[in-house]
């Protein structure tokens, strides 16, 4: 079976806003917070396993130093750090059948570095969320 990934395919949204402006390369990286499950092995060999309520992600995205999408984060940003009202829900979907994550609160940890060369650079963002939810 062949199948078929096409990197214009990948959509996320902020809201209403729709995030563009990729990096020509990795773009988007989701890692969950939480153990998943943990154990921990008695004396005796008896083996517990513990299951981590933490249901949450951090997201990272690549953008081109000359995304729109860098100034509305830069903005949401300044707004939560000065009313606490920042937060947006987040969608990132594969268009050709792929992964799918959506989360109701999300907010931008920090603002990206910036650094300035011969040619454009891009940008890195760090995206955290309250529960997300992923599926392939």
């Amino acid at each position: 079976m062949v199948k078929t990934y096409d990197c214009k395919k990948v959509l996320m949204a902020f809201g209403n806003h729709a995030v563009t402006g990729w990096a020509d390369d990795s773009f988007i990286t989701i890692s969950s917070s939480g153990d998943g499950f943990t154990k921990k092995t008695g004396c005796d060999g008896e083996v517990v396993r513990s299951v981590s309520p933490d249901k949450t992600y951090s997201i990272k995205l690549s953008l081109l130093q000359t995304s729109d999408s860098n100034t509305w984060m830069q903005n949401r940003y300044n707004m939560d750090r000065e009313t606490g009202e920042g937060m947006f829900p987040v969608l990132i979907k594969d268009l050709m059948g792929g992964l799918l994550f959506s989360a109701e609160q999300a907010w931008v940890v920090k603002p990206a570095d910036r650094g300035y060369g011969k040619e454009a650079g891009n940008r890195e963002w760090q995206i955290d969320t309250g529960e997300g939810y992923l599926e392939e």
